[in-house]
């Protein structure tokens, strides 16, 4: 294996990625924002549910609302909990009602009218993602998506299908996590931008 160019195709294709994000996700990251923003404003939450690397992304992306991202912006504590922390949660659930299910209990105990999911799926045919999508429908929750590919079954049962213009996996995640900063920053400047700065 050549290492070198190995290395030097990696960070080209994730240069690509970035630049096709760009061009065919514009509007989807600003629709984003908007529904958070309309959320936050309203003193509704964001919850957030993956699996592996999209589970940690979920983690990453909650934390940065709770704390902060930009720290010239002196700000409150925004509302967002990842489904993807709870061991015991979890295990209990893929134990006692099956691994398919733990997202979607969690929604069922946590989710109410107005909250929005975020749901992050690279191939958008997890079925416990799935599940937990038809679940904060029932609850009547807006449903934004993290995808690559096409999309997968995802993508047509959610409110806000973002899909990465990707077929390798690391990319579409590195997107994910590209798209999310942005997200979580642009909603921190709307609400909090005119606050004082630290």
């Amino acid at each position: 294996m050549n290492k070198e160019k190995f290395i030097n195709e990696s960070l080209i294709e994730s240069s690509e990625t970035k630049l096709k994000i760009k061009e065919k996700n514009f509007s989807d990251i600003l629709s984003a924002v908007d529904l958070i923003v309309h959320a936050f404003r309203n003193k509704k939450k964001l919850l957030l549910c993956g699996n592996g690397g999209s589970a940690a992304d979920c983690q990453h992306i909650a934390t940065e609302f709770v704390i902060r991202l930009n720290h010239k912006i002196n700000r409150p504590a925004l509302p967002a909990i990842a489904l993807t922390t709870d061991t015991s949660n979890l295990t209990a659930g893929g134990n006692d009602i099956g691994f398919e299910n733990v997202f979607a209990r969690n929604i069922e105990a946590l989710g109410n009218t107005g909250d929005i999911l975020l749901a992050i799926s690279t191939s958008g045919n997890s079925p416990n993602i799935i599940k937990a999508v038809e679940m904060a429908h029932k609850k009547e929750m807006k449903v934004i998506s993290f995808l690559g590919k096409d999309g997968g079954k995802l993508k047509p049962l959610v409110d806000l299908p973002i899909v990465i213009p990707s077929e390798n996996t690391q990319r579409i995640q590195e997107g994910h996590i590209t798209i999310a900063h942005i997200i979580c920053e642009l909603v921190e400047l709307e609400l909090y931008g005119k606050l004082e700065t630290l």
